[in-house]
């Protein structure tokens, strides 16, 4: 009988002491394969060309995030844009959001680490270390 109540009680903590995990993977995982979808549809009718170590500052635009893995810097002009998946991961570049380096180089190398913040409020919201910049050019 004690051998029992032991093991009720132990199936009542384990069940109490459930994390979530499971689903919390399972929506880490959706929201991953929906960022990667979003990102192929921005990157439809370009060619990826060899990764490069910099980019010439003077030859980005914009930026948008795909999730915590992928920054897409728009080129000065439309004809391409440069995938950027910083090894770690960094914070979303959305919602108004800006990043600045510390650097005084006219570009951007795999390796710098850039800050994300909030530019209204000046509140910095992390940082990263940037890949490779894979350039997509469009398809002629």
């Amino acid at each position: 009988m004690r051998t029992i109540i032991l093991l009720s009680v132990a199936i009542l903590v384990v069940g109490c002491t459930h994390t979530g995990e499971p689903e919390a993977s399972a929506s880490a995982q959706s929201q991953a394969a929906r960022d990667e979808a979003d990102l192929a549809a921005a990157l439809r009718g370009r060619t990826a060309g060899p990764p490069q170590g910099c980019v010439a500052q003077s030859e980005l635009g914009g930026t948008r995030s795909f999730g915590r893995g992928v920054i897409l810097f728009s080129g000065r002009t439309d004809e391409v844009v440069y995938v950027n998946r910083p090894p770690a991961g960094c914070p979303d570049l959305g919602s108004g959001r800006a990043f600045r380096t510390r650097t005084t180089a006219t570009q951007l190398c795999r390796g710098d680490i850039i800050t994300v913040f909030d530019p209204v409020s000046g509140m910095e919201l992390g940082g990263c270390g940037l890949g490779e910049f894979t350039p997509y050019r469009k398809t002629r």
